[in-house]
């Protein structure tokens, strides 16, 4: 059964617009009429800082989260990766939608340069966990800032005298903008929950809950919640130089991690298999074997900064 109008709270930028459309397109398949209510972030107002630096935790979801809670809105939608594994006080997650690519991919003005182990090169991203591993595998190469929507991102790597920008698959394929010189970094590992849009909402508001529960996506969601709970174990914010990735095989999960020195020098990597009820288990395993196998020393030195 409907409800009167809801409100959907998203970030205003050109792709939270097609999540919060995503949205609002399957609650009409559902009969439910949605009112999209755009807002800006303070991670959409401060665009020259490394997102790293900026300190706080949560910095694309707290004008939402606050909007919730007073009411100005009924639900919000999120990328997933930017959501803290923490989430404010009274608000719960309603629904995963099924996920799109998880994979990062290399944008480049030719992709020679990758073939010469001597050429030095200039890599752009904002992200700690892509400059990590990007600096594991290519330790002769320089990385630089970049931070922005996707559209300002790929402009200013055409602008700049770089060879290549770093970007989720996932936010290129729903604006319809993977361009033609584009490399996928299949031995990336992910951010946890990369490509996996979430709603969330009041916990006291169980109507629109059950509502929502209907357009999500139940393997998703548990995928993303064993990589969200790794991130956790590890006490790694959303910037933090870690990635996850789970995939289920019929009823087995396989989820592999990796924890990252800053200068790409340390890679401390884990991976296994379990039954997919067992995810949460299998996340809590592999950040003790990373932290017993040097994670703990680099945690210290990303927390000491």
């Amino acid at each position: 059964m409907s409800q009167s109008l809801l409100r959907l709270g998203t970030r205003n930028s050109a792709l939270a617009m097609w999540q919060a459309k995503k949205v609002q397109s399957l609650l009409a398949e559902k009969g439910q009429e949605v009112e999209l209510v755009p807002m800006k972030s303070e991670g959409d107002i401060e665009l020259e800082k490394p997102l790293y630096e900026l300190g706080i935790t949560g910095i694309f979801t707290k004008s939402l989260d606050l909007a919730l809670i007073q009411n100005k809105i009924d639900f919000a939608v999120h990328s997933l990766k930017d959501v803290p594994t923490a989430l404010a006080h009274g608000l719960k997650m309603w629904a995963v939608l099924e996920r799109a690519d998880h994979r990062d991919v290399l944008i480049h003005k030719g992709a020679d340069f990758l073939e010469d182990e001597d050429r030095p090169a200039t890599i752009a991203t904002g992200s700690l966990r892509r400059q990590a591993q990007w600096l594991h595998q290519f330790p002769q190469h320089q990385v630089t800032n970049l931070r922005g929507n996707v559209q300002t991102r790929l402009q200013k790597l055409q602008d700049e005298d770089w060879q290549g920008a770093i970007f989720a698959l996932a936010g290129l394929e729903r604006m319809e903008l993977v361009p033609e010189k584009t490399e996928f970094l299949d031995w990336m590992i992910p951010a946890p929950a990369q490509g996996a849009i979430a709603v969330v909402g009041r916990e006291s508001d169980t109507a629109t809950e059950a509502l929502l529960s209907q357009i999500n996506h139940q393997d998703t969601r548990i995928c993303v919640e064993a990589e969200r709970r790794l991130l956790r174990e590890l006490e790694g914010g959303c910037t933090a130089p870690i990635g996850a990735y789970a995939s289920l095989q019929g009823e087995e999960m396989t989820l592999k991690a990796g924890l990252f020195s800053l200068d790409g020098q340390e890679a401390i990597t884990a991976e296994d298999k379990v039954s997919k009820e067992q995810g949460q288990d299998l996340a809590i395993q592999l950040a003790k074997e990373i932290k017993a196998h040097g994670g703990d020393a680099i945690l210290e030195a990303l927390r000491n900064g």
